[in-house]
Parts: C-alpha cells; sequence; structure tokens
C-alpha cells in the first residue's frame, strides 16, 4: 500500500472524494426506504452515480500513487458514466410531478455522454482541442437550456407544493455553476497550456462535493420532502 506524505494535498483530496462518496451512496441507497415508490429511480441513480465516483477516485488516487500524476483519462471515464446518470435523476424527478416524453430522456441521455466524450476526445489529441472544446459547451448549453426553458422546467413550475420546485431549483444550480468546472479545467490544459500537477485534480476532487455529493443528497431531500407533503395532502 502507498504511504502518502502529510503534505501531499493531492493524494489527500482523492481520499477525501472517495470517503465522502461512499458515504454519501450509502446514504442514499437507505434513502430509498424514506421516499414514495415514484421518487426512489432518482435516489438510486444518484446513488450510482455516486458510487462510480468511488471508483474513478479509487483508481486516481492509485495512478497518483505510482506516478506522480493522473492521466485525464481518469477523470472522463468517471465523468461519461456519472454524468448522464444525474441527468437521468433529473429527468425522473421532473416526471414524478407530470408527464415527459422518451424522446426527452433518450437526448438528455445522448447529449449528456456526448458533451463528456468529445472534451474527452480535445484533451486526448483526437480531436482538435478548440472544436472539441466548443462542440462540448454547445452540448452543455443544450442541457442547461433544457433544465432551464424545456418541459422539465414547465412541469415543474406547474406543480404543487414549493419542495418540488425548490429543490429543482438547487439542483440546476448545481448543473449549471459546480459542472462549470469541467469545461473551464479543459479550457486551462487546451489554450492556456496548463499542466495537471496535481492543482487541477485537487480542484476537480473539491468539485465533486457539489457536484456529486450534494447534488445526490439535494436529490433525497427534495425526495423525503415532497413525499412527507404528499402524504399529509
Amino acid at each position: 500500500m502507498a504511504v502518502f506524505q502529510t503534505t501531499d494535498l493531492t493524494a489527500a483530496s482523492y481520499s477525501a472524494a472517495l470517503f465522502g462518496l461512499a458515504a454519501t451512496a450509502i446514504l442514499l441507497l437507505m434513502g430509498t426506504s424514506w421516499v414514495n415508490r415514484s421518487w426512489r429511480l432518482p435516489v438510486v441513480l444518484c446513488a450510482l452515480a455516486a458510487l462510480v465516483g468511488v471508483g474513478a477516485a479509487y483508481e486516481g488516487r492509485a495512478a497518483w500513487a505510482v506516478g506522480g500524476g493522473v492521466p485525464v483519462v481518469y477523470h472522463y471515464v468517471g465523468w461519461i458514466v456519472s454524468m448522464p446518470l444525474q441527468v437521468m435523476a433529473l429527468y425522473f424527478m421532473a416526471k414524478t410531478a407530470g408527464k415527459l416524453g422518451a424522446g426527452l430522456f433518450w437526448r438528455l441521455v445522448v447529449v449528456s455522454v456526448l458533451m463528456v466524450f468529445v472534451r474527452y476526445l480535445g484533451e486526448g489529441a483526437y480531436m482538435h482541442p478548440t472544436l472539441a472544446f466548443l462542440i462540448g459547451l454547445v452540448f452543455w448549453l443544450y442541457v442547461l437550456g433544457e433544465l432551464y426553458f424545456g418541459l422539465m422546467d414547465d412541469v415543474i413550475r406547474s406543480a404543487t407544493g414549493d419542495h418540488l420546485r425548490r429543490g429543482y431549483f438547487w439542483l440546476r444550480l448545481i448543473v449549471t455553476i459546480g459542472w462549470a468546472i469541467y469545461p473551464l479545467g479543459n479550457f486551462l490544459t487546451a489554450f492556456a497550456g496548463m499542466m495537471d500537477d496535481g492543482s487541477l485534480t485537487v480542484a476537480y476532487n473539491v468539485a465533486d462535493i457539489l457536484n456529486r455529493m450534494a447534488f445526490g443528497v439535494a436529490i433525497l431531500a427534495t425526495g423525503v420532502l415532497v413525499s412527507e407533503e404528499r402524504s399529509h395532502a
């Protein structure tokens, strides 16, 4: 087993992310018994996203221990699974309040996968970095457009009760602000010539507190509050 130095902030951030994501996943799986049946799927999807983050953090920490660096692929293999899972969780969360078509579901899944994959192609030098960055940015903006101006927003606005609308507001804010770290990191490495000496990895691991942990807990909290609200109606 690798022994990290006390001053190794990158290794410490990986360990914090790993333990935090594991605790979040356990909490979310336990929380499926606290919500109505229609809310179990969004909560489980967030638990799966957290578990994927656990695996990605474990592999990344092992790579850091061996070579003192983290190849970009270690970040993207986690994102390309967890981010679509979170988008799916938002879709099924909105679906608890009204009818949404299957077409919207598949568009969101495909776009969220391509959003990550295209950025990886740019950082992996399989595609021109500028083109990959711009295409990935367009896909992210499409997801935001659906969240702010699409059918999901319409369904949430028409829902009764304040808990669902308030939860959707905060989750949408996480996708807007928290997920901005990923195209920003892509921009710094592709255009500013930044080499990841561990500092960018620390930023990504800290961002997991918001983007994976807080996101899942917010879904669970909203589900619990809405379930209680409807049981007392």
